[in-house]
C-alpha cells in the first residue's frame, strides 16, 4: 500500500478546476504543460503520488517539484517553467565563423574525397582541426552543435542546386530577335492574314525516346477487384530513337520524322520535306538551335542549292526554352509517349507517327505567353 503523502491537499477552485481540465486536454499547448495540468487534477482528487508518477509517466522528483509549487505560489506558477538566466554560450561568434567559413568551401580543398559535405563530416573535421586553429570550444562539437549553426544563416552544404552559367554574350539579343518573330506571328493571326509570303516553323529534335518491350503483358482493371491498370515492373530496353519535328506557328501544323539517329543527312530530309510541303514562292523561316546537324557543312552545302528558301533564326545557347516546339514536345510526353510500351522499335516509330497524325487531325496553333509583348523586352 503506497503511503500517504505529508503534503498538504491541494484546493482547486471551480476556475482553476476548468482551466486545469481545459489544459490538461489540450493538443496544441506545450506537452509539459499539459502533463503538469493533468498532474494537479489527480492531486487534488487525492490520488497518491507514487501512482500519479506511474500513469503520466514522470518521475517522482518532478511530481514533488510540481506539487511544492502549486502550494507555494500558485497553480498558474506551477503550471510554467521557472525562469532561469541562460549560460552564456560555450562556442563563440569567432568560432561559429570558422563553421561557417568551413562549410562554405569544398571538402576536396582539405584533401577529403567527398563533392560537398554531410553534418557528420563537418562536425568530425571541427573536432579534429577546430582546437588547432584557436577555437578549442569546438573540441566537442557534435552534429547537432554544427546544424544549430548553419541554421541561423542558414547555410546547407549538405545539399546542392542547379544554376545556369549565361555563356552567351549576345543572349538578350538573340532573344529579342526570336520574341519579335513571335510578336510578327501573332499579329498575323490577329489580322487574319499573312502579311508576306513567309512561313515560321519551330524545328527541333527529341532524342532518346525509348523502345521498351513488357516481359509480361499488362493485366486490364476489374470492377470490384482493382481500379488500375497492373503492369510488371520488369521490362526489357530495345533501343532508342530521335524525333525530328517543326512545327508550323500559323496553323499547328506538324511535320515529322523519326530516325534511330539525328546527324546532318536526317536534318536535310527534314527540310526537304518542308520544301515540298510549303508553296514554293514563300520563304521558310526556322526557329532552331545551334545543333552541330543545322549548320554542319552537308547542311550549308543544301541550302545552298535553294538559295532564299530558307531562313534561320537561332535561339540563344541554353535557351531552349525560348523555342514554342518544346511546349509541342511536353505534351507529347504527357499524351501518347507516356508509359508507351512496344514490341519493336519499328513499332514505336509507327507510335509516335501515328500520335503527330491525331494531332495534325485537329491542329491547335502554339502562341508564345511567358511574356507580354507590350514588355520591354521586345
Amino acid at each position: 500500500m503506497p503511503r500517504n503523502s505529508r503534503r498538504a491537499p491541494l484546493r482547486l477552485t471551480e476556475q482553476q478546476q476548468a482551466q486545469l481540465k481545459q489544459l490538461s486536454g489540450s493538443r496544441t499547448a506545450p506537452v509539459r504543460e499539459v502533463q503538469r495540468a493533468q498532474l494537479l487534477l489527480e492531486y487534488a482528487d487525492g490520488r497518491p503520488i507514487a501512482a500519479i508518477s506511474h500513469q503520466l509517466r514522470i518521475s517522482r522528483p518532478s511530481v514533488y517539484k510540481c506539487i511544492d509549487r502549486a502550494l507555494a505560489a500558485g497553480v498558474e506558477v506551477a503550471l510554467k517553467d521557472k525562469y532561469h538566466r541562460p549560460k552564456a554560450p560555450v562556442i563563440g561568434a569567432e568560432a561559429k565563423a570558422w563553421v561557417l567559413h568551413l562549410a562554405c568551401s569544398k571538402p576536396t580543398e582539405h584533401g577529403y574525397a567527398a563533392e560537398v559535405w554531410s553534418l557528420s563530416a563537418l562536425a568530425q573535421h571541427a573536432r579534429q582541426h577546430g582546437p588547432q586553429t584557436g577555437h578549442p570550444s569546438l573540441g566537442q562539437a557534435a552534429k547537432a552543435t554544427i546544424q544549430r549553426i548553419l541554421k541561423t544563416h542558414p547555410v546547407q552544404p549538405h545539399k546542392q542546386r542547379y544554376y545556369l552559367e549565361r555563356r552567351d554574350p549576345d543572349f538578350e539579343v538573340r532573344m529579342h530577335e526570336v520574341l519579335v518573330v513571335y510578336q510578327e506571328v501573332a499579329l498575323d493571326q490577329q489580322q487574319g492574314t499573312q502579311a508576306s509570303k513567309q512561313v515560321t516553323i519551330s524545328v527541333d529534335e527529341k532524342p532518346g525516346i525509348q523502345a521498351l518491350r513488357n516481359l509480361a503483358p499488362d493485366l486490364p482493371p476489374e470492377p470490384g477487384r482493382h481500379a488500375h491498370w497492373a503492369r510488371d515492373h520488369a521490362y526489357k530496353r530495345l533501343g532508342t530513337l530521335s524525333l525530328l519535328a517543326a512545327l508550323d506557328l500559323h496553323t499547328g501544323h506538324i511535320t515529322a520524322q523519326v530516325h534511330p539517329r539525328h546527324r546532318s543527312v536526317e536534318f536535310i530530309a527534314l527540310l526537304k520535306e518542308l520544301d515540298a510541303y510549303h508553296p514554293p514562292d514563300h520563304t521558310i523561316r526556322l526557329i532552331l538551335d545551334h545543333h552541330s546537324a543545322h549548320i554542319s557543312k552537308e547542311t550549308m552545302s543544301y541550302l545552298a542549292t535553294r538559295p532564299n528558301r530558307f531562313r534561320y533564326v537561332h535561339t540563344p545557347k541554353h535557351g531552349s526554352w525560348l523555342n514554342l516546339i518544346e511546349t509541342l514536345f511536353g505534351k507529347m510526353a504527357r499524351t501518347f509517349l507516356k508509359r508507351i510500351r512496344v514490341q519493336s522499335l519499328q513499332e514505336l516509330k509507327e507510335r509516335i507517327l501515328l500520335g503527330v497524325a491525331e494531332i495534325n487531325a485537329a491542329p491547335v496553333i502554339h502562341r508564345w505567353k511567358k511574356f507580354d509583348f507590350t514588355e520591354s523586352h521586345v
